[in-house]
């Protein structure tokens, strides 16, 4: 089991995300004692140091809300030009996924020349699962993670044209065929509420997609919800409000990562 510290970049600025109102998103300010003041390589090194995680996630808010990744990779504004720069430094903290809003092999391909490890193609701006299978051809399955993106449980998914009743377990047994090496499980309405997860659905997607690399992120309370996903049959959590403010500390990751005996 992993756990994988998120950096939410908005305008250049490491961001607190609450509820998927990314509007409404404010700077990181610190991590216990470590003043942040919303610079994404001091949360990163927070990450990496205070907590000793060995991988980051990083969502490009940017790219994300323009659903245009074309445009962050010719620089057509400065706060996306920024956010490549910032990409480079994060990659030399620790292997990074990142969500850029990629939907195309061109995509991914620059994703991993910028410096990460996994491209993140999401189900928010993903065009069509043809285009995830394109992608896994391009750069190789193993590289490409697929996330499904939910809001209240129902698939957020405005260019693909699915009903919002389309059951999710079955969109990521779909991504699994098309040959991604990962899917992530991430309600946008459970992020940074520490509501939990859903649990019974992470074990669904588990069970529809048994091949793939499985995380799951968004309302984790504390360690307990660490264990129920391992339960669930998650192979790693994607953690941030937790370990900003303290639910979830160093010994705790260490206990978990580390255990003595079975958790």
């Amino acid at each position: 089991m992993r756990v994988i510290g998120v950096v939410d970049l908005l305008a250049g600025r490491a961001v607190h995300a609450r509820g998927g109102i990314r509007e409404h998103y404010v700077p990181v300010r610190a991590v216990g004692r470590s003043v942040i003041d919303g610079d994404p390589l001091a949360l990163a090194r927070a990450y990496v140091d205070r907590f000793g995680l060995a991988e980051l996630y990083v969502a490009d808010l940017d790219a994300i809300l323009a659903g245009t990744p074309g445009d962050a990779r010719t620089g057509a504004t400065a706060g996306r030009f920024a956010h490549e720069t910032i990409v480079h430094s994060l990659a030399t903290v620790a292997p990074l996924w990142l969500d850029a809003a990629s939907s195309s092999p061109e995509d991914a391909r620059h994703v991993l020349r910028l410096g990460a490890t996994r491209v993140v193609s999401a189900l928010e701006t993903l065009g069509s699962f043809g285009a995830l299978a394109a992608i896994c051809a391009a750069v190789g399955g193993a590289h490409v993670a697929f996330s499904l993106d939910l809001r209240k449980g129902e698939p957020v998914a405005p260019r693909l044209g699915i009903p919002p009743d389309e059951p999710a377990h079955l969109l990521a047994a779909r991504a699994a065929d098309a040959g991604v090496g990962a899917v992530i499980v991430i309600d946008l309405a459970r992020v940074g509420t520490a509501t939990g997860l859903d649990f019974d659905l992470i074990a669904r997607v588990r069970a529809a997609a048994p091949g793939p690399i499985l995380l799951a992120g968004g309302g984790a309370r504390g360690l307990d919800d660490l264990i129920r996903l391992a339960d669930a049959g998650c192979d790693g959590a994607l953690v941030a409000s937790a370990l900003h403010d303290g639910r979830i500390d160093a010994a705790d990751i260490q206990r978990f990562l580390h255990p003595s005996g079975s958790l």
